[in-house]
């Protein structure tokens, strides 16, 4: 094998990458702009929940729900409808969040020792965001409850309490940033490599100079090895560049090794040029390579976990996602960004990475030599 035949490959595809001005956007602008919108936009936290409070008792007690209600950081009271026709068309419109009807006998009903219902209506149209508003929702109205007991019948309240003193380790604001933005850092790196990749041979074949290459003294493995190289150098430098903007912009910390995440990324990049190779053995056009990249990378992104878990989806389908670097790649950035752990926690990973990156990059390995020979 020859390193210099390798050196001007290499050489030669960095100009024809750079000098292409549709692939600059993509090499530099392309990743700021993913991770600034994920970064900001993908978020599943809850800040600012609007209500709709419908008082029919006008007491006490209902006035202190409101402010509960309005004495939380995370809800407004933005409507007083005077009618449940009213009440139901707010939340119909999606003027409000969660829509909160006081029936009129409320403080009696708390008087009289009685269940006192509140009836609690919340937009479902979005499941997830749904079930956190209403979780809040209830909180507000436990403390409440354990307030009113407190006033009403303070001889009654003679017995222990359980004081459930809850720490979040790793995220202790439970911020979304959090848990998204290290994964972001993953997709990154996945999405822009098979794309990159995919039509690194591709655009010899269109530019007619895949046959010159072939007639050179050049070896498939030095081919393949000049083809790869530039992609491997540009995945580490996006690599950088996206953490140092990950730590520095949304304030993630990272508790782990750096060398070790550089280590992940290459076993990671095993799998991604694998995958891209493949691809540019099945595809004829840049257009064909492009639909067949977003053929493997919806289904990535969809089972890796990053979004949705792994846990909620259905058995077979939790088998099939053993087969998806990302899975293995999101788990590890996790862990050493929030959590600082090592090889010692993290192997199972590291070997399932590695195991899919050896066995999909010799795969298309072959597969690329025998289209050469």
């Amino acid at each position: 094998m020859s390193r210099l035949r390798i050196r001007e490959l290499v050489r030669k595809e960095f100009i024809q990458l750079f000098r292409d001005r549709k692939n600059r956007p993509i090499l530099v602008i392309a990743p700021f702009i993913m991770i600034l919108v994920f970064g900001y936009v993908v978020s599943t936290d809850v800040r600012d929940i609007s209500v709709a409070l419908l008082d029919q008792s006008r007491t006490k007690e209902s006035r202190e729900l409101r402010d509960a209600f309005e004495g939380s950081p995370v809800f407004r009271v933005v409507y007083h409808p005077v009618s449940v026709a009213d009440l139901e068309n707010l939340l119909l419109h999606r003027r409000v969040d969660i829509a909160v009807k006081v029936a009129p006998d409320f403080s009696e009903r708390i008087r009289r020792g009685e269940t006192a219902a509140i009836q609690v209506l919340a937009d479902g149209s979005m499941s997830n965001i749904a079930a956190v508003r209403i979780a809040y929702t209830q909180l507000v109205i436990d403390r409440l409850n354990r307030k009113f007991m407190k006033e009403l019948y303070p001889r009654q309240m003679d017995y222990g309490e359980i004081d459930g003193r809850v720490r979040t380790w790793y995220n202790p604001n439970l911020e979304s940033q959090y848990f998204f933005v290290p994964g972001i850092v993953a997709v990154l790196i996945m999405i822009l490599t098979l794309l990159l990749t995919s039509m690194a041979i591709i655009k010899e074949k269109e530019a007619g100079t895949m046959e010159q290459l072939i007639v050179t003294p050049l070896k498939p493995a030095e081919f393949i090895a000049g083809k790869t190289i530039p992609y491997i150098i540009i995945a580490f430098v996006q690599m950088a560049v996206v953490t140092a903007f990950a730590i520095y912009w949304f304030q993630i910390p990272l508790m782990g090794s750096i060398p070790l995440l550089f280590f992940a990324v290459c076993l990671f990049l095993l799998s991604l040029l694998g995958i891209g190779l493949f691809i540019s053995t099945v595809s004829a056009t840049r257009q064909q390579a492009m639909m067949t990249t977003f053929f493997f990378i919806l289904p990535f992104f969809m089972l890796s976990g990053f979004v949705f878990p792994i846990a909620n989806m259905p058995d077979a389908v939790q088998y099939l996602t053993y087969a998806v670097p990302l899975r293995y790649m999101l788990v590890i950035i996790r862990g050493i960004f929030l959590k600082g752990v090592g090889m010692e926690v993290l192997w199972p990973q590291f070997l399932g990475l590695a195991f899919l990156g050896i066995v999909v990059f010799a795969g298309a390995l072959n597969r690329f030599r025998k289209r050469l020979d």
